[in-house]
């Protein structure tokens, strides 16, 4: 072998070890911590353990969910809900899972909801969709997966409506950031 291919060689098996090297580092990454939002409150959250509930098939009987708990609702199959409204965004895989919770904005206020998997978040005030502000998510990551957040009115019930999850279970959390002149 002459010196050039000797050295081809060794610079080939240099940047190899580089590659390998730079992967494993960012497999031991915490995909969880690449949030651009401080989400320190919601991971909190996400490690604790939740309180087990059972999704609404339709508003009427949904369960209201508190604030600043993760709760772990059962989902149905998407056609055996009644949503208030259709959902904003819709699969078309048949085998989706959803629901409906409540839940009570005291204060009108910036609000999270957080959810250890995708699926489409929408909430409804007063028979009409609110829409969301902002969100984020990151692949990878499950405590929690993806942030929506909302403004939302005080004083008023307001149903979350769940839809296109994959899996029958979904953790959940909602927290309030901060409050907004009412309107």
């Amino acid at each position: 072998m002459t010196v050039s291919i000797r050295r081809g060689y060794a610079l080939l098996a240099a940047i190899l070890m580089i590659t390998v090297a730079a992967q494993a580092v960012r497999a031991g990454e915490d995909p969880c911590a690449a949030f651009s939002w401080n989400v320190s409150h919601e991971r909190e959250l996400f490690a604790a353990s939740p309180e087990a509930a059972v999704a609404g098939r339709e508003a009427s009987l949904a369960p209201l969910l508190a604030l600043d708990r993760l709760y772990e609702p059962q989902l149905a199959p998407e056609g055996q809900v009644v949503f208030v409204v259709p959902p904003e965004r819709s699969r078309p895989a048949t085998d989706n899972f959803g629901g409906v919770v409540r839940l009570r904005a005291d204060i009108a206020g910036t609000y999270r909801i957080s959810v250890n998997q995708g699926l489409w978040i929408d909430i409804v005030a007063k028979g009409r969709l609110i829409a969301s502000n902002d969100f984020q998510g990151r692949a990878g990551c499950q405590a929690p997966h993806k942030i929506v957040q909302y403004v939302l009115p005080g004083e008023q019930d307001l149903v979350l409506q769940l839809s296109g999850g994959r899996d029958g279970r979904v953790r959940i959390a909602i927290t309030r950031l901060g409050s907004t002149p009412a309107a």
